[in-house]
């Protein structure tokens, strides 16, 4: 009976977090630059699958996934999907499908459009983000059901393409990166610190990674309620900048979300990175 009544809530909360390894730098991307690589650290056709965890229990599957380039209101456009599903075990106490899709300009430097289809147990919400960068302004609209536009900085991403934009980017041990992050409803500075290099086994290899601490003083939620919280990202080290691993801890437990599988990714660019 305990269980049944403490899981929903921690797979809400684990799951949310877990689940993103694009939603986690909702509000602690990493980013910093003046524009996309010439070299692009990614392509259309790139998927990343992984395996979700609370403590030693699989929860789940989250997807990573670069769809072909199209056009938002006639501006070519980058289209980015996240998905994430629990497994069957945890769909017994509560089901999450949650399907993200985020577009940026060609050269991704800022969001265009933002769209969430979430269903987590008896939570449903159709949320869409419009991007209005002539009035300099984010619209958070769920259900139809829309919110007064908020201001907005340029260059502002919404949570799932910064991460994106942060690949492109050249990092180094010891540096403090930021962006502008909004979900339509609040405009924050995202910050990681870039700890250290570390080398790390998952189920789709062992990658040189850059290990990534984000700063949660403008994050809010269960980080609030954890005094020792933490989340920890591996990057791997190399032109890619795949996300390999993540770990976190906070007040109801730890997590872990490992890469299992990764298809369609750009080729390693050997020389300094």
């Amino acid at each position: 009976m305990r269980m049944n009544r403490t899981f929903p809530y921690l797979v809400n909360k684990q799951y949310f977090i877990l689940v993103v390894i694009g939603w986690t730098i909702l509000f602690h991307a990493v980013w910093c630059g003046d524009g996309i690589a010439a070299d692009p650290a990614f392509l259309p056709g790139e998927r990343l699958t992984f395996v979700l965890k609370w403590t030693i229990v699989p929860a789940g599957e989250a997807v990573l996934e670069i769809l072909p380039k199209g056009q938002i209101n006639g501006v070519d456009a980058h289209h980015f999907v996240m998905t994430a599903q629990s497994n069957a075990f945890v769909d017994a106490f509560y089901m999450v499908r949650d399907r993200i899709d985020a577009w940026t300009d060609a050269s991704v430097s800022r969001s265009l459009l933002y769209r969430k289809k979430q269903h987590e147990g008896d939570t449903r919400r159709d949320i869409t983000v419009l991007f209005d960068w002539g009035k300099m302004t984010a619209q958070y609209i769920n259900q139809n059901k829309a919110r007064d536009p908020i201001s907005i900085e340029e260059g502002t991403f919404d949570p799932l393409s910064v991460f994106y934009w942060s690949r492109t980017e050249k990092w180094a041990v010891g540096k403090r990166i930021q962006r502008t992050v909004t979900d339509g409803k609040k405009q924050v500075l995202g910050m990681a610190d870039i700890v250290r290099r570390e080398r790390v086994k998952v189920p789709a290899g062992v990658f040189d990674t850059f290990l990534i601490e984000p700063d949660f003083s403008q994050v809010g939620g269960v980080f609030n309620k954890s005094k020792d919280a933490k989340i920890q990202l591996w990057i791997s080290a190399d032109h890619r900048r795949i996300p390999v691993k993540l770990k976190s801890k906070v007040i109801v437990g730890s997590f872990t979300g490992e890469l299992v599988r990764a298809v369609g990714l750009k080729s390693i660019t050997i020389g300094p990175q």
